[in-house]
This record gives structure tokens, C-alpha cells and sequence, in this order.
């Protein structure tokens, strides 16, 4: 479980978070919310500890990540993958080099154990032949595929999506929804995806999280998202249906 207690952040004069507060129970998939530049994104590098909160604490399975050392942080880190906006892949390595990198970094494994495991997670990408490419022989939604595989590979408790679907096109979007939800069931992990895709989020999250303005102005089911009254939120899933044609 990941508990998100009272964390505020400044840059400068600029109050970004304030007063977040957030729980988020094991297996659920929940979407993070909000306009551009509410936020969204710093929260999610607090959760896995790339930030550190002005004030307030975060809990992953009961540790302080705020409280313990860099190597104790290195550790915890390794029951997260991750997924960038633009996959973040490595340019000079291969689609095989790229899903074996955390293998060969973080743990012990022979070639032979590296290779099983890009392959099975090559495959649960549905991209079971792209290995020798370069990322710049993969078209976007390849290359986030391929990112997908190399965030699973150390089998994680809790995957992190970063706009898992910007800039791509409907049908290639689809597809990446639908492998959340199958990681999400397949491997049993919490998966927490920050977003603006509400297409995205109604299709794939178990739970939302409404940051506005800094501050978490509402979370609730997918039910309980479709029969709100809240106006500011109704506004923002409006305004989002309407500019994807939902």
C-alpha cells in the first residue's frame, strides 16, 4: 500500500502541492487526474522518491521513503516500474538491451535467465520480434511498448504510467490501455497512471484522483465519477469527453 500524507511542494514563490493527502490500496489501479500543471506529475515523483516533500510523509508498505537512506530508497525503488511520457528509452541500446538493462543492473541473473525474461516480457507487449531494433526503428506506441516491458521486467508491486497514451493516435492508445489492464491483472500489480485522457481513464481505472490547484480535490470510484455534482470536476470531464469525442 502507498499512503500520500499532507505533502506540500514549492518551486520558488510557485505552491504546486498542498496538503495532498492520498491512499492507495494494493492491486487497485488508480488515475491521477488534473489540468496541465496541476500538479499531476509531481506527485508521482514523490511517490517513488525522486522528490522530497517541503513537509508531509510517504509510506510505501509502511516505510518512510522520506526517512531512510539513499541505498534503503535504491532498494524500495526496485519494487516500482516506471513508464515515461516518451518512454525514455536508451538510444544506443537495442529493443532486447533496453528490456535487459534493470536485469543485468539490478540483479544477478545469467544471460540465459536475462534472455527468458526479455522475452517473456517482450511478448507480454505483444512485440515478440522487435529485440535487434533500435528504438528509432519503432514507431511511438513500439517504443512505449517496449519501455512497458523494460518497466516490468523486475517484476514490480506498483507500476507507474506517465501519460501513458500523449501523443498517440486512438487506435494505438487502445492498445495501451488494454495492456494496463492486462498487466494490471497478470502480474497483480498497483498501477497508478497519471493522466489528462479520460477515454483512458474510464476505460482502464478502478478509482480516480482529482487534483485541482494544487490541492486533491476529489477521488472516488468510476461510479461515483459518472453521478457527481461537483462542478469543477464535472467541468474538467467535460471539457476532456468533448476534445476526444466521447
Amino acid at each position: 500500500m502507498i499512503s500520500v500524507q499532507q505533502i506540500n511542494k514549492s518551486f520558488g514563490q510557485k505552491h504546486v502541492l498542498k496538503d495532498v493527502s492520498l491512499d492507495i490500496p494494493e492491486g487497485e489501479t488508480l488515475a491521477i487526474i488534473g489540468r496541465s500543471g496541476s500538479g499531476k506529475s509531481v506527485l508521482m515523483k514523490h511517490i517513488i522518491g525522486l522528490m522530497q516533500p517541503d513537509s508531509g510523509r510517504v509510506f510505501v508498505d509502511g516505510v518512510n521513503i522520506n526517512d531512510i537512506s539513499y541505498a534503503e530508497l535504491r532498494r524500495v525503488r526496485q519494487h516500482f516500474g516506471v513508464l515515461f511520457q516518451g518512454g525514455a528509452l536508451f538510444d544506443s541500446m537495442n529493443s532486447f538491451e533496453n528490456v535487459a538493462f534493470p536485469l543485468r543492473t539490478f540483479t544477478s541473473m545469467n544471460e540465459s535467465e536475462v534472455r527468458n525474461v526479455v522475452q517473456e516480457c517482450l511478448s507480454m507487449v505483444e512485440l515478440e520480434d522487435v529485440g535487434l531494433k533500435m528504438p528509432s526503428e519503432l514507431s511511438g506506441g513500439m517504443q512505449k511498448r517496449v519501455a512497458l516491458a523494460r518497466a516490468v521486467a523486475l517484476r514490480p508491486r506498483y507500476i507507474l504510467y506517465d501519460e501513458p497514451t500523449s501523443g498517440l493516435d486512438p487506435e494505438t492508445s487502445n492498445t495501451i490501455d488494454e495492456l494496463i489492464k492486462n498487466l494490471a491483472n497478470q502480474l497483480n500489480v498497483t498501477s497508478i497512471v497519471v493522466t489528462h485522457d479520460m477515454h483512458s481513464v474510464l476505460n482502464i481505472a478502478d478509482r480516480a484522483a482529482f487534483i485541482y490547484e494544487g490541492r486533491m480535490h476529489w477521488t472516488g470510484t468510476m461510479d461515483e465519477l459518472h453521478k457527481s455534482k461537483d462542478e469543477i470536476l464535472t467541468a474538467f470531464v467535460t471539457a476532456n469527453e468533448y476534445k476526444i469525442g466521447v
